[in-house]
């Protein structure tokens, strides 16, 4: 038990971390009077930055923020394996890998919040490893460099994303995964150790299967004590001893 309140704290202070992270990168954090007012660049001055001979430099824009990349002119110049995103906001395409035309686009609406938190995992690189110079003004930022709507709706996604991250998170300390093999001479088996589903603790657990609700399918999760299974998502697996914290799987 007291592993599990350890991981879970643990868990909980990097949430907190990350979410400080995103509140700087969001605009959320408190406003610094040392602060210049961000410089407002439109969609045709931004092209003018895409790293090409007689250009203005190399900059890239995602969520409406503009980083100059410069430095990684190997990347992002002519040539470079990332030179679509030079000059534009291709904010989708960071998350769908959809380098087309079509996929090189701002317009994230179609994204799951699960997406979004990783399309928000990008921006925080880009404030980690390039200079942010200004916010582009389109869909995410008005004339006066304010959010619109599109953009609220896309850091409502975000906390969505959060929330879900960290039910997903907690579900992992309190149900870890099973350990799992398979070979042909025995088929395959299933057990739970102190280290299994990458989660340290001062417990072992017994197998058993967590089926996904409306899904059919079920994966392994260590159960720690009998109560669990009061949930009907959960059950044992057939010809295992219900104490036994290794059971053979069938095909």
């Amino acid at each position: 038990m007291l592993g599990f309140i350890i991981s879970f704290i643990f868990v909980f202070v990097a949430i907190l971390v990350m979410r400080q992270d995103w509140a700087h990168i969001t605009g959320d954090a408190p406003p610094q009077s040392t602060v210049p007012p961000a410089r407002l660049i439109i969609k045709d001055e931004l092209s003018l930055y895409s790293g090409e001979e007689d250009s203005k430099g190399l900059y890239l824009a995602i969520l409406g923020q503009v980083f100059d990349v410069e430095k990684g002119m190997k990347h992002y110049g002519p040539g470079g394996g990332y030179h679509f995103f030079a000059g534009k906001d291709a904010s989708l395409a960071f998350v769908t890998g959809d380098f087309t035309d079509t996929g090189l686009t701002d317009d994230v609406s179609s994204l799951s919040p699960a997406q979004v938190v990783s399309l928000y995992d990008w921006l925080a690189f880009y404030h980690k490893d390039y200079k942010p110079v200004g916010r582009l003004v389109g869909r995410f930022y008005s004339e006066s460099g304010e959010p619109t709507e599109a953009l609220l709706q896309v850091e409502a996604a975000l906390e969505q994303g959060q929330r879900l991250n960290d039910q997903a998170q907690a579900e992992k300390q309190h149900l870890p995964a099973c350990n799992s093999e398979w070979s042909a001479a025995r088929g395959g088996r299933v057990w739970c150790s102190t280290k299994s589903g990458g989660v340290q603790r001062d417990w072992v657990g017994v197998p058993r299967k967590m089926f996904s609700p409306g899904s059919g399918r079920s994966r392994c999760v260590c159960v720690q004590n009998s109560s669990t299974l009061e949930n009907p998502n959960i059950q044992e697996y057939e010809d295992c001893p219900p104490h036994a914290d290794s059971c053979p799987v069938r095909e």
